[in-house]
């Protein structure tokens, strides 16, 4: 009887609580809510440390992976360093083997000689050799040369199978046939062109122009 009429009065002590006024509870519902409180924020604490440490946790695996991936390339890249040097190597020596074909500026009166003769000596007749005017890229300048030359066939198709044989970088190009009414031979027009490389001065005009266009744009 004395335990029933203890826990009645407890549990009378949580019965019509004002939730507005909690200074006006029993002293055991306010140490309940005041522990209920202190769990919840201990909870809570705990709750946001652990999330902390998952995301802490996370970001240490993104990074591990992140670094094998770099071993991984750089293994790769240790294993074929041999293969890259070769491949540079023969790359270094194919694009100096394309400039020894370009004539420098002192020798391009000689080329344009050279194609002048490939017609000639196949017997063909310039009616047009008029060189254009000379665009320069990074480093390399091309000359255009309109041509228009008059002959048999034969003639004009072994001109242009010397014209690729020379020595130097010619191409024919816009290529155009027709029949000449001088004799019943043809008369091919074309665009011939050739390339040249760049002086050192006139690289470093190039750059220094590009570099002025550059601050010119930024300004």
């Amino acid at each position: 009887m004395a335990l029933n009429l203890d826990i009645n009065q407890l549990t009378d002590q949580f019965r019509g609580l004002n939730p507005n006024d909690p200074g006006s509870w029993p002293a055991l519902p306010r140490a309940a809510a005041v522990l209920g409180v202190f769990a919840l924020v201990l909870a809570l604490g705990w709750f946001l440390y652990l999330s902390g440490l998952q995301d802490t946790r996370q970001a240490g695996i993104d990074q591990e992976e992140q670094l094998k991936t770099e071993y991984r390339k750089k293994i790769a890249q240790a294993v074929n360093l041999e293969a890259l040097r070769q491949q540079k190597e023969e790359v270094t020596q194919y694009v100096n083997s394309l400039e020894k074909k370009l004539p420098s500026k002192a020798e391009m009166d000689a080329l344009l000689s050279d194609i002048n003769q490939a017609g000639v000596g196949r017997g063909l007749q310039f009616e047009l050799f008029k060189p254009g005017q000379v665009v320069v890229k990074d480093y390399y300048a091309e000359l255009p040369i309109s041509i228009r030359i008059s002959g048999r066939y034969h003639d004009l198709a072994s001109f242009t199978g010397d014209v690729a044989g020379l020595s130097r970088i010619v191409t024919l190009n816009e290529i155009s046939l027709k029949t000449n009414d001088k004799g019943g031979g043809l008369t091919m027009e074309s665009v011939a062109k050739t390339f040249r490389y760049l002086d050192p001065e006139e690289v470093s005009a190039v750059r220094k122009a590009k570099q002025d266009a550059k601050a010119g744009v930024k300004k």
